[in-house]
């Protein structure tokens, strides 16, 4: 109903506003995209579910391919493929985990030092769309985390931390800090009812994204500032 009242010229520059807020890097054969909290990487199965990232930029550039993805209500760094050269071989460093990715969030309680959360994570069949913890399954799942530091909100104590996903399995960092006992903040699904007011969004943030160039081998390093 809202789309209707837009001009399609209208909307085009809306969309080219979006881009040019949240393109970081782009040449023939990808593009780095900061995916703003709050919108799905690609469309859900039901009609209200159709607005997401990969569908505006489709509108702007019809070449977009699909390479990884980020959790709805998680922000950060998104590359997409602009050729099926591009998207193959940045695939490929992903499924062979020559990636690198960093993470921070915010996380209930006080989290020291540093450590490695090494258990498997599998969808929840009985509490859809839920993931657990099971060390009976033969798929790993493998978290390296380190405490930055350590403030109050609402006089809760809370610990940002970088969080490093060795493995990438669906909501794998939500569940392993639910597991540590320090769910992250604003988690609908993980965290209490206390937890989730404590802030207004989910506060896990893709802040690092590293891979190699698909044409010149170069390394690729991109950063996009965490918002909380």
């Amino acid at each position: 109903m809202i789309a209707r009242l837009f001009s399609s010229s209208r909307w085009k520059a809306t969309l080219s506003d979006f881009l040019s807020e949240h393109l970081i890097h782009r040449d023939e054969d990808f593009m780095v995209i900061h995916k703003p909290a709050g919108l799905l990487t690609v469309p859900g199965k039901t009609p209200d579910l159709q607005d997401c990232l990969i569908n505006r930029l489709l509108k702007l550039e019809p070449k977009t391919l699909l390479i990884h993805r980020l959790d709805r209500d998680t922000s950060g760094i998104l590359v997409f493929g602009l050729s099926r050269f591009g998207q193959s071989a940045i695939s490929r460093q992903f499924q062979d985990r020559q990636t690198a990715k960093i993470y921070q969030a915010l996380v209930a309680g006080h989290l020291e030092g540093q450590g490695t959360v090494d258990i498997p994570v599998i969808y929840d069949p009985s509490r859809p769309p839920l993931h657990i913890v099971d060390d009976s399954h033969h798929k790993p799942a493998l978290t390296e985390w380190q405490a930055i530091e350590h403030f109050d909100i609402q006089g809760q104590t809370v610990t940002r931390v970088k969080l490093i996903p060795i493995t990438g399995r669906s909501h794998q960092l939500r569940v392993h800090m639910q597991y540590l006992g320090h769910p992250i903040l604003g988690d609908t699904l993980y965290a209490t009812p206390e937890q989730q007011q404590l802030y207004d969004r989910l506060c896990l943030h893709a802040t690092h994204l590293r891979f190699t160039h698909p044409k010149t081998g170069a390394q690729l390093s991109f950063d996009c500032p965490v918002p909380f």
